[in-house]
């Protein structure tokens, strides 16, 4: 064999090795990008599985997600804060036989309007509620919030109802104390759970770990806005709305109210 022959079977088995180690670095490759792949689809589903349960977890967890009425609410829907006595009197002085006259307020804690009712009745309203003669409906809504923005009225609406879960007593002061305190209108002070704690240090034996748990938590967020949504259904416009026996008495310039012809209305109605 020449010298030449030999040369080129040498060159054909080395071009044929070098064809066969290409091939198998190729395949090589193949194999490694597919595992790849794999770890990659099965990272994304992880990610994408992540995303949907962190969503749903966040859901699920807003506080004052569940509509839980105050203790002691009544009405349908349990939407109606009541105070003052609701027995039935026999006494002299005292509400006739159909018990006491019930006086229904729709109100926010934000309203100017509202403080204004309460600065001017609230005296006159205590009165009538501990003498037994009339009893009060709140119905807490939230009509600033809607129209100013900010979460005040639904932050200090759930803090009354905290104090009506402590007891009904507690209601009714911490209600007085809101109002007196209430900041200007534009200003959404009561968004400040803070705030709306150190406000009910005014009212002996309010403030407890349930109580402000209660607040932060916005256990009665949902039954706010149930309250609101209820209010908005009713045809009602304004705040304070004041009726007396299912009658509007409250709001009227040519009829304007005063506490001595609210304790007659009141009177009046208790000997029909």
């Amino acid at each position: 064999m020449s010298q030449r022959n030999r040369e080129g079977k040498r060159g054909a088995r080395e071009r044929l090795r070098e064809q066969r180690e290409r091939d198998r670095a190729r395949v090589k490759r193949k194999r490694t990008l597919g595992v790849l792949g794999a770890v990659v689809a099965v990272l994304g589903a992880a990610v994408g599985v992540g995303i949907v349960a962190s969503r749903t977890d966040d859901d699920s967890g807003k506080s004052g997600s569940a509509l839980v009425p105050p203790r002691g609410a009544v009405g349908k829907g349990r939407l109606v804060i009541p105070s003052g006595k609701s027995e039935k009197a026999g006494q002299e002085g005292k509400a006739g036989k159909s018990g006491p006259v019930t006086l229904t307020v729709y109100e926010d804690f934000r309203c100017p309007g509202c403080k204004q009712f309460e600065d001017v009745f609230r005296k006159t309203v205590h009165e009538l509620q501990d003498t037994g003669r009339m009893r009060v409906e709140y119905h807490l809504v939230t009509i600033i919030d809607g129209n100013l923005g900010g979460t005040g009225s639904v932050r200090a609406a759930n803090a009354a109802a905290c104090a009506q879960d402590k007891d009904p007593a507690k209601f009714r002061a911490y209600h007085d104390v809101l109002y007196r305190h209430q900041p200007q209108e534009t200003r959404d002070t009561y968004a400040d759970n803070g705030r709306l704690i150190k406000l009910a240090d005014q009212v002996p034996g309010l403030v407890t770990p349930a109580f402000r748990r209660c607040v932060e938590d916005g256990r009665h967020d949902a039954w706010v806005r149930k309250s609101n949504d209820v209010f908005a259904h009713s045809g009602y416009a304004s705040t304070p709305t004041v009726l007396l026996a299912g009658k509007s008495i409250y709001g009227d310039p040519k009829k304007p109210l005063s506490p001595n012809k609210l304790e007659r209305m009141v009177l009046a109605a208790a000997r029909d």
